[in-house]
């Protein structure tokens, strides 16, 4: 009798994922489409531009006083933006 090496699906998908070079732009758009939620609905409505570069999310927010006490917040906004993906995608946020 034989013994089969069973994987999961996910494990599976995971390996594709990785070996094909899509995992990091997949957790990158699963990242942008989590700010709404991590920041809510107050800020995400003064956010017009939003981008990856570098392990840096850019974010361009039109109102000054947001902007500033964003800039403040930076270090929790990476902390929650990378909880929200459960994986380490930026290391930095910038507000513009």
């Amino acid at each position: 009798m034989f013994r089969r090496d069973v994987k999961s699906l996910d494990d599976i998908l995971q390996k594709f994922l990785r070996d094909e070079g899509l995992e990091t732009p997949l957790l990158q758009k699963r990242l942008m489409d989590a700010w709404d939620g991590v920041v809510g609905e107050t800020v995400s409505r003064y956010t017009t531009e939003k981008f990856i570069k570098n392990q840096v999310l850019y974010v361009k927010i039109i109102n000054p006083a947001l902007r500033q006490d964003l800039s403040m917040m930076r270090s929790q906004l990476t902390k929650r933006l990378n909880d929200a993906v459960d994986a380490f995608v930026i290391s930095d946020v910038r507000i513009f």
